[in-house]
């Protein structure tokens, strides 16, 4: 089996409402999907999210590399070598993890389909029968965020990722109301995206948060200082999950060596893709620490990528991939599988999602094709 084509998509994602975190507001997602055809004619669907402030690649730019860069340099690959199409992507560039992403959950799609098998099958088999669906709530006032969850609860909601890192003060007021507002029970999980910057301040949040329960508190300082959240996890008695500042194999044996973190939020779109996230976890599971898969708010394409990863290891204890339900309009089918409070995967081949090409069409800003 060797890759004939690959056809590549710059898509805006329509979202329900705005998506707000600390450094940025989304009215849509920028998505480039990547359309992968083998000489059999299979069709294998990949798809990455930039985000210019962790991998530092825009969308324009992924649009660029994929087109210019790294579809020509696998056509007439054979797609089940993963290894080696990985080492072939670095050589030709360095980091760039979203867009080498793209290549490879789309290499994954088609082989499951060649052997039909479901993704999670190619990597060690299926683990979880099912995960809790958590739904994020973007930052805003803390009445309107309590309102929020509120609603989201008597929906079926067990979970909630809050969206912080505005001021610690305000933030504060922030989690004790929805706290107060669903009660002991709910699972509250806290994400500040950076937006605390550093351990003094964090500290200063910490003490305000260690009564009310919470599951974890996610990258609250600067992504690249990683000795911050050393002193974090030393003096807090709230797990720490690390997220921006895990992109790699290198910034893992760092969070190892340092025992900088409780918790790991692996995305393909950080560290490239599925293959690399499988190395991320193993990583993790050797030294202990609990793992989950998170995302940039991928369609459903993406977002399965992601639940394959985690639905076949057991080191992966919770998962936030929620674009399916935030889009007003999505390429695929994904939604299906989200019957609150939880989702459950098919049992497809590959990627398990029915691409709608009308859908991706409409929602297609401009195109290119590679190879024949």
């Amino acid at each position: 089996m060797k890759i004939k084509q690959i056809e590549i998509f710059a898509v805006n994602l329509p979202l329900i409402k705005p998506f707000i975190i600390s450094y940025a507001t989304y009215p849509h997602i920028q998505s480039i999907i990547v359309k992968l055809t083998t000489e059999c004619g299979l069709v294998g669907w990949g798809e990455c999210v930039p985000d210019e402030h962790i991998t530092g690649e825009t969308p324009d730019s992924t649009y660029a590399m994929l087109k210019y860069t790294l579809a020509p340099s696998i056509i007439g690959q054979n797609p089940m070598e993963f290894e080696k199409i990985h080492e072939m992507m670095d050589k030709k560039v360095h980091k760039a993890p979203a867009a080498k992403a793209a290549i490879d959950i789309a290499c994954f799609d088609v082989v499951g389909k060649k052997l039909g098998v479901p993704v999670y099958q190619l990597l060690g088999g299926r683990y979880h029968e099912k995960f809790p669906v958590t739904h994020v709530l973007s930052i805003d006032d803390p009445d309107k965020m309590a309102d929020e969850a509120e609603e989201k609860v008597n929906e079926g909601y067990r979970s909630f990722k809050m969206k912080v890192g505005v001021d610690v003060a305000g933030d504060v007021k922030r989690i004790k109301a929805v706290r107060e507002r669903v009660g002991e029970e709910i699972a509250i999980r806290v994400d500040v995206n950076q937006g605390w910057v550093n351990s003094a301040n964090t500290l200063q949040a910490v003490r305000h948060l260690e009564g009310l329960g919470i599951d974890w508190l996610e990258q609250p300082v600067l992504q690249d200082d990683i000795d911050a959240m050393v002193e974090i996890k030393a003096k807090s008695t709230v797990p720490i999950m690390i997220d921006e500042g895990i992109r790699d194999m290198h910034d893992m044996r760092e969070i190892i060596a340092k025992r900088a973190a409780d918790k790991i939020n692996i995305k393909l779109m950080k560290c490239g893709g599925i293959y690399p996230a499988m190395k991320l976890a193993n990583m993790a599971e050797m030294a202990g620490i609990e793992c989950q898969v998170g995302s940039m708010v991928e369609s459903s394409i993406g977002s399965a990528a992601g639940f394959h990863v985690a639905f076949s290891k057991k080191i992966i204890k919770s998962v936030e991939l929620t674009g399916p339900v935030k889009f007003s309009q999505d390429l695929g089918d994904l939604k299906k599988s989200y019957i609150i409070p939880f989702i459950q995967l098919n049992e497809r081949p590959g990627l398990g999602v029915e691409v709608n090409e009308a859908i991706l069409t409409q929602l297609t800003q401009h195109s290119d094709k590679v190879g024949e």
